[in-house]
């Protein structure tokens, strides 16, 4: 996979960070929120570059399995 940088600014580019309004959040996604602005979660993509590699990994481990 690309390196984190590169991939962490593609993402920010295509506005991934930005989330729902805070009043239509669900608890369970603290972890994964890095702050609000103006009433709008903003996703922490060191996070989310994070989880796409995990995922990225398993999909490469199970592909070879098959």
């Amino acid at each position: 996979m690309e390196n984190n940088t590169s991939l962490q600014q593609q993402l920010l580019e295509a506005g991934v960070h930005f989330g729902h309004l805070r009043k239509k959040w669900n608890p369970k996604m603290l972890p994964y929120i890095f702050a609000e602005k103006k009433g709008i979660h903003i996703i922490d993509l060191n996070k989310t570059t994070e989880s796409l590699q995990e995922a990225a990994a398993a999909l490469k481990t199970d592909r070879q399995e098959r």
